[in-house]
């Protein structure tokens, strides 16, 4: 049985910061993942001679970001596209109408200016909703207010409905109210035409990672924690577990004694989302020029309604839309070329019936993933805002649980992972450390 001071579950982004930094102080400390690669939901796949980031791929707001940090410090290349939070503007969009005509400049102003009119009445009616109320219902509340007549109100309410499944991955009543409080971006946002990959390269360097060791249960108590995977059991004095919500949650993840309060009940009150990538390259671009998105209104974009140009990236016409909340769960268990004739027939109403087909297509499966279960999590309705952080409460002064459902400012990102990851090697550690130190001992590793 190998021991160790400390024991890392998980090699995602949380996992791989923690690790770093319990590394660098000196502990032995040994990292067990799971899948034959790392970086977690962070996953660079280049098996077809493009870069496609079917996980993370945004930092959503570079502004007094340690993400943006990070990538600058490992040398990660990034492109601005400041579209990835649902914004309804922000950036250029084309806006459809219900029956296929492309929104004027007025007419799109107008209608993001509703958009923004039930943003700022949704602000106090969240805070004042009762704890078991979803954004369904803050938001219907928000669109009453208006005084609107239906064509209008409905329009926003679809895109309330989208931005829900969009951001959250979950249908606008199943989300709750206060589900997008968090909902916050500062300063541009940036995708990578090299990887998102990169990241976990630059924070893994040095670390005693075990890949290919399928965890099953975490034994905790006052004379330290057991871990047994499927190629022996690790001892430590600590452990550090960064598995999603949805492997937590799962018969196959197993802590001894279970979690206690308050860590299980915050646990509970999250839930893994349905939320799938569908990349569409084309031998031509054939949609607007000079737009991020492109977007459509009405009961024809129920599940396919935005499309984000990715041609920048690479200089290959690309799409990427999203299956998100209802329609990841509905075309789960579809074949990807019904899935595709499917987004290829609200193209063709847009853009007419000679449109190509796309000469590459590739589409994400978060939700049959074992390891992971979903894409991230949220909150359903009755949970806080505090159950993030509450879901971190160190347990036994030897467990500690980490990963983007344990942040509170910005769940749901690699922010999020990366932060929590640096909060549970401080409470190991029982001292404070430097966030910067991620990376700045990445730095002084390459100049060594």
């Amino acid at each position: 049985m190998a021991a160790f001071d400390s024991i890392v579950i998980g090699a995602g982004i949380s996992g791989l910061a923690a690790a770093r930094l319990l590394t660098d102080a000196g502990r032995r400390t040994v990292v067990l993942e799971a899948r034959d690669r790392i970086g977690g939901r962070v996953w660079t796949d280049r098996s077809d001679g493009r870069v496609t980031d079917r996980g993370a791929s945004w930092i959503h707001g570079i502004t007094d970001s340690p993400v943006a940090a990070a990538a600058s410090a490992f040398g990660m290349r990034t492109v601005e596209f400041t579209v990835g939070g649902y914004q309804p503007d922000s950036r250029p969009i084309a806006h459809y109408s219900p029956d296929g005509r492309r929104l004027s400049t007025d007419e799109a102003a107008a209608y993001v200016a509703d958009i923004r009119a039930v943003d700022a009445a949704l602000v106090p009616l969240i805070a004042a909703s009762a704890p078991d109320a979803t954004y369904r219902d803050v938001t219907e509340a928000a669109l009453a207010a208006q005084g609107w007549e239906a064509e209008r109100a409905e329009r926003v309410r679809e895109y309330l409905a989208h931005r829900s499944e969009e951001q959250y991955g979950a249908a606008i009543g199943d989300l709750a109210a206060h589900g997008l409080d968090d909902d916050q971006i500062d300063g541009d946002e940036v995708v990578f035409p090299d990887g998102y990959d990169a990241l976990a390269t630059g924070l893994a360097r040095g670390l005693d990672i075990r890949l290919a060791h399928v965890v099953s249960r975490v034994r905790w108590g006052a004379d330290g924690v057991t871990v047994t995977t499927d190629r022996g059991a690790f001892t430590s004095r600590d452990v550090v577990v960064t598995v999603p919500v949805g492997v937590l949650q799962s018969a196959s993840f197993a802590i001894e004694p279970p979690l206690p309060e308050p860590v299980a009940g915050a646990l509970g009150w999250l839930r893994m989302n349905a939320f799938e990538k569908l990349f569409l390259r084309f031998p031509e671009r054939f949609w607007d020029s000079d737009v991020y998105a492109v977007r459509q209104q009405g009961p024809q974009g129920r599940w396919w309604h935005s499309w984000y140009d990715l041609t920048a990236l690479h200089g290959e016409p690309t799409l990427l839309t999203f299956a998100a909340g209802p329609a990841a769960v509905a075309t789960r268990h579809e074949a990807d070329a019904e899935v595709v004739a499917s987004v290829m027939a609200q193209l063709r109403r847009l853009y007419g019936s000679d449109v190509p087909d796309p000469v590459a297509v590739q589409r994400t499966a978060w939700q049959d993933d074992p390891y992971a279960r979903g894409s991230y999590a949220y909150m359903r309705p009755g949970s806080t805002t505090d159950d993030h952080d509450t879901l971190a409460t160190p347990v036994g002064g030897v467990l500690h649980l980490a990963g983007e459902a344990t942040w509170t400012d910005d769940p749901a990102t690699v922010t999020a992972a990366l932060c929590s990851g640096h909060r549970a090697a401080q409470n190991v550690l029982g001292t404070g450390v430097p966030i910067e130190q991620l990376w700045r001992a990445r730095e002084n590793l390459q100049h060594n």
